[in-house]
């Protein structure tokens, strides 16, 4: 069996890959961690033959994770980069996962670190593959706006985007929905879809924008659709269409 830990910030992608490699039958899960911090301190203690790691994290990159590590496992990078930029792993017998991770790439991943533990192979050079991987992806990343203005009259309300629950098209206006107000903004469902990072923001609706990042419960409902539940205090419930659903899902890891 190999002993494995999961290392992600993102609670429903733990909480999938950790389900995924317990019904391979071949892993021990050792643990799990959204904190990198947290991790580094129980893997110091109770080492583990894989480490499957996020790259990006709040606080402590993958990459600066490792590097702390001493002696350091071999390591299955879980990550949303295109795989075209992650060429530089390949020649360092590192794998990787894109995500949301699929049950035929795990297999490939695991069949890869069992050759790794019992092979005469040198371990990995991280700074060469941390070099090779600045470099595939010195490209500049695309912008996306952190704020979304909405006018009243005279008066502009700017509206940090991680406060806004939803977007939603009610009576041919469109409105930002956060915790305390609804706010009209001067777009239609469809121009942010297309102008908002669509890692943060899924479309569940023709008339709806669910910001992921509020998503807490998902609920099976008739004739195939669900219900999203969110995180804040009146428990608000969204529709999410039939043909909508599996792509939503997916951005959730479930």
């Amino acid at each position: 069996m190999i002993r494995a830990f999961v290392v992600d910030d993102e609670p429903l992608a733990v909480k999938r890959l950790a389900r995924l490699l317990e019904e391979t039958g071949r892993v021990e899960l050792a643990g799990t961690s959204t904190d990198p911090v947290d991790a580094l301190a129980a893997l110091m203690e109770h080492p583990v033959d894989v480490l499957f790691l996020d790259i990006q994290m709040p606080g402590m990159t993958g990459f600066e994770m490792l590097d702390m590590m001493d002696p350091q496992p071999l390591v299955v990078f879980t990550t949303a980069f295109d795989q075209y930029a992650l060429q530089a792993f390949e020649v360092n017998s590192i794998d990787y996962l894109l995500k949301p991770v699929e049950e035929r790439h795990l297999a490939r991943a695991l069949d890869k670190m069992e050759r790794l533990r019992t092979s005469a192979e040198p371990p990995p050079e991280w700074k060469k593959v941390m070099a090779q991987l600045a470099g595939a992806l010195r490209q500049p990343p695309e912008e996306y706006p952190e704020r979304i203005a909405s006018r009243l009259g005279d008066r502009i309300h700017i509206l940090d985007l991680p406060n806004v629950m939803y977007f939603f098209a009610q009576d041919k206006l469109t409105y930002a929905a956060t915790e305390g107000k609804n706010y009209v903004v001067d777009h239609t469902i469809s121009d942010l879809e297309s102008k908002l990072d669509p890692r943060r923001f899924c479309r569940i609706h023709r008339s709806s924008l669910l910001n992921l990042q509020w998503a807490k419960e998902v609920d099976a409902w008739f004739g195939g659709r669900f219900l999203v539940r969110l995180k804040d205090a009146k428990k608000t419930e969204l529709q999410v269409a039939r043909e909508r659903a599996a792509e939503l899902k997916k951005r959730l890891g479930i």
